[in-house]
Formats: structure tokens, sequence, C-alpha cells
């Protein structure tokens, strides 16, 4: 067949729509056979027993931190001392918690001046000795913050009380004192 012929165009056309209907139904069945194999796979683990997880049973209890001692409570209070241009204090004075348990806690400072201001909080622990076994895995306390121009900011600390705590000691007393670094002389910006 030449490329002026007519018909030929037509013949190739009818191909064309032959291959993209074979190509559609290919994509639908792929489609298909992928949205099944999520029910098939589950299936074919629970029947093996190979990785199936069973769902939550109301009778099994749920897994918990084997190195939590809740057989005593510890409570924790928390101060803020500021020392500087704004606002700084825990959104909670105290709370109890079971030594071992992860905990969390936020401090809110707030900065009462219309210039940017570098801050740093330092913390101390009461009595001295519970210091040790005050385990801080988030805080503040590690980096140091810089304020914007009458910004406020929440600022959390996670912990957990060494399970070794001695048994006398069933109040700490977590304190920050926060404070300028590099003094008054930034402008806003």
């Amino acid at each position: 067949m030449s490329k002026n012929d007519p018909q030929g165009g037509s013949q190739e056309r009818g191909l064309n729509r032959v291959m993209l209907r074979k190509l559609v139904v290919v994509a639908v069945l792929m489609f298909g056979f992928g949205y099944a194999l999520i029910p098939l796979y589950r299936k074919i683990c629970e029947v093996t027993g190979v990785n199936f997880l069973t769902l939550k049973d109301a009778t099994v209890e749920a897994p918990s931190n084997t190195q939590v001692d809740k057989t005593r409570t510890v409570t924790i209070e928390f101060d803020g001392n500021s020392q500087g241009p704004w606002r700084f204090r825990p959104t909670v004075a105290s709370m109890q918690v079971h030594p071992g348990e992860m905990t969390q806690v936020t401090y809110e400072v707030v900065n009462t001046q219309s210039r940017n201001v570098d801050a740093q909080a330092i913390p101390s622990y009461a009595p001295q000795q519970s210091a040790a076994f005050f385990k801080k895995v988030e805080c503040f306390c590690f980096t140091q913050q810089t304020l914007g121009p009458n910004e406020a900011k929440q600022m959390p600390v996670v912990f957990y009380i060494d399970p070794k705590l001695p048994k006398d000691v069933t109040t700490i007393t977590l304190s920050y004192t926060f404070f300028e670094i590099g003094g008054k002389d930034k402008k806003a910006g």
C-alpha cells in the first residue's frame, strides 16, 4: 500500500483502535489484580500462619512498658524563672508520674519586646541527687531559642524518671532559668 492510499490509513486507524482497547483492558485487569492482592495476601498469610497480625481481641491486654514502676508515683513540680524581656512559665504546676513512664510537659514563653531575642534555658533539680535520675528525651533547653518580636512559643519537655530513683525521693522539682544571650544590642529584623 502506498502512503497516499486512503484505505490503508483507515485500516491502520482500525488497528490502532483495537490495540488501544486491548491496552485499556490490560490496564483495567492489572488494576483489578493489584486491588485484589490485598485481601488475597491477608487470606494466604492467615491460612499459612506467616506474617499474620491478629485483630485486637478484647480479652487480650495491650502490651505495656515493663520498665514502668506502677507500684509508686513521684510528684514532679515545674518552675520557670526568667532573666530577660519575656514571660516564661510551665503550663502545669505539677503532675504525678510513675518511674519509667514517658511524660511530656510544656513551657510557654512570650517575648515582650519589639526586637528579636536569643535565649537559652538552663535546668536545675531539687533535690540535687534527683538530677541523675531525671532523663530528658526532648527539651527546648538542648538548643538556643530565637524569639521574634512579641512572639509566643509552646516548648515541650519529654522526660521519664529512671526507675532506679531512690524510694525516699517522692517529689522532684524541675526548674528552668531562661536568660538572654548576646545582650540587648540586636535590632528587630
